[in-house]
């Protein structure tokens, strides 16, 4: 079954794998996928990645995130994943325009013409785009 939007089943699958403990979660990978796992390497929210080559023609690979729970209470760090930018509804923003997630204390994904960056990224490059995902 083909997904329809894959961002969002990106953003389903670990939501998922955190609401049952698991460590590792496995995600068919694509450059955007892999960029956007990228940045929450980047910005401390998953422990670590691993990009998986497909073998033999037309395979795609996978990615393997390690996720990251608090040491004491053991819940998630990653407290909600918000798709912005939808198939239906796109939302795209100036660079002066791009949202803060709680006051600057979540981050904003952003896809842009100098690739997929935090909408801090965006901001301090004065580059607009559109907003993939919100995640605190």
């Amino acid at each position: 079954m083909a997904v329809t939007d894959p961002i969002a089943d990106y953003l389903t699958r670990i939501r998922n794998a955190q609401q049952v403990g698991h460590r590792i979660v496995e995600i068919p990978a694509s450059k955007l996928k892999k960029r956007v796992t990228e940045i929450l390497y980047d910005q401390g929210y998953i422990l670590k990645y691993k990009f998986e080559e497909g073998v033999g023609k037309g395979k795609q690979g996978a990615i393997k995130i390690a996720l990251k729970y608090d040491p004491v209470t053991k819940a998630p760090i990653i407290r909600k994943l918000q798709r912005a930018s939808k198939p239906g509804l796109r939302l795209y923003c100036k660079a002066d325009e791009i949202p803060r997630v709680i006051n600057g204390l979540g981050i904003a994904i952003v896809s842009t013409s100098s690739g997929v960056i935090t909408g801090k990224q965006a901001q301090t490059r004065n580059v607009g785009g559109e907003v993939l995902c919100y995640i605190y």
